[in-house]
This record gives structure tokens, C-alpha cells and sequence, in this order.
């Protein structure tokens, strides 16, 4: 499958001012901006810059920014999922993960996640994608927003429905660990009906053990 990738580019108002939403960003250009301090979530940001451009180098990776001058404040990241989760059983060339997105917590509460999962999907290549999300608990920053599970949940469905995911049932026991977490996808206009039967393998493995 060839992987096309077309970059777009917004404007922004926010309460710090104007910010640019981008993507995807090539990682030659990853590399000259500078990660903000606050973008911890997942490692420290000088590591987590490296971790996207490696990401922005793979043929179907796809990372969007949210970036005030030269700073980045805010990402998304778009891969083929984890080789050491069931999602990569079945290496379905048209099926990548939304693998992480996150926004520093000055920059919340503002639209500017909607608005990052809103350009991504301006390009119309990603009518080719089944684009899957695996939305896990401990990965929320329950103290820094101040709620409680189910709100959180709740605010990342609405996110991700803004964008057309849905949600789909499945039996990975990371995601039945807790009633919490949750598998959303967002299905391409152009996914056929192999891709979806093969997503239906991969969503539930234990059908006929009793």
C-alpha cells in the first residue's frame, strides 16, 4: 500500500494567542522545533520529540502538531499499532492507531484537541485508513483535569466522536482489565469489507472458548 500524505496547515485563536495546527510534519522539521516543558505524559519532551521524528519517518506515520511560534504545545501521532499488541497480529496494511495525542494542560479546554484531530483527518488518504484508538485509564491525567474516570471517558469519547470514531467491543484483555477503558476506530469511506472482517479477528480472539 503506498502511504500519501498531504499537509495542511490553520490558524488559531487562543487565550495565549494565535497557534498553528500542522501536518503532517515532515521530521526534518519536527526536529527545529522545540517541545514545550509540559508535554510529560508519556517521557520527557527532548525524548518524546525524538520518539515523533522517528514516528514522522516511518511511511505511515503521521504526526500533527499544535504549535505556538516555534514551541510545540500539543500532538497527535498516527502508526501501525505496537508489534507486541494483538492489533499487529494480522499486519492489515490499511489499519494504523491513533498511538497518542496530547495537548499541555495550559492549552486545554479550548478546542484546540478537536481541532488537531480535525485537520488530520482533512486529508483525504485517510478515507483509505481504518484508524483505531485504545483508550486506557491510567494513560489520563485524572489529577491534572480534576476528573473523576468516567468524566474523563466520557470527554474522550466525545472527542473522538467529533472526528467519527465509534466504538467497538472487544475481548483484549488489556482493555477488559477495566470497565473504563474502552477500543474506538473510525472507519474510511474506501475500508472494504476484508479490512473490517479482519479487524472483527483481531477485536475478539476468544468467540468459541468455553
Amino acid at each position: 500500500m503506498k502511504h500519501i500524505k498531504t499537509f495542511y496547515s490553520m490558524e488559531m485563536e487562543t487565550r495565549h494567542g494565535q497557534v498553528i495546527i500542522e501536518g503532517p510534519v515532515p521530521p526534518e522539521q519536527l526536529e527545529k522545533y522545540t517541545f514545550h516543558d509540559d508535554l510529560v505524559s508519556f517521557r520527557p519532551p527532548l525524548k518524546q520529540q525524538k520518539a515523533l521524528v522517528e514516528i514522522a519517518k516511518l511511511d505511515e506515520g503521521r504526526i500533527v502538531i499544535i504549535r505556538n511560534g516555534e514551541t510545540v504545545v500539543g500532538y497527535v501521532t498516527y502508526l501501525y499499532p505496537d508489534p507486541l499488541e494483538r492489533w499487529s497480529e494480522d499486519q492489515i496494511e490499511n489499519m494504523i492507531e491513533l498511538g497518542a495525542i496530547e495537548v499541555i494542560p495550559s492549552y486545554r479546554s479550548g478546542g484546540v484537541a478537536k481541532k488537531l484531530l480535525q485537520l488530520s483527518f482533512m486529508d483525504e488518504a485517510m478515507e483509505n485508513y481504518l484508524v483505531i484508538t485504545t483508550e486506557y485509564y491510567w494513560h489520563w491525567d485524572l489529577k491534572g483535569t480534576g476528573l473523576n474516570v468516567w468524566d474523563y471517558r466520557k470527554m474522550m469519547e466525545r472527542l473522538m466522536q467529533s472526528v467519527d470514531f465509534v466504538y467497538f467491543a472487544t475481548d483484549d484483555p488489556e482493555i477488559t482489565s477495566h470497565p473504563a477503558n474502552c477500543l474506538m476506530a473510525r472507519v474510511g469511506k474506501r475500508v472494504n469489507n476484508d479490512t473490517m472482517e479482519r479487524f472483527d479477528r483481531l477485536r475478539f480472539k476468544n468467540r468459541f472458548m468455553y
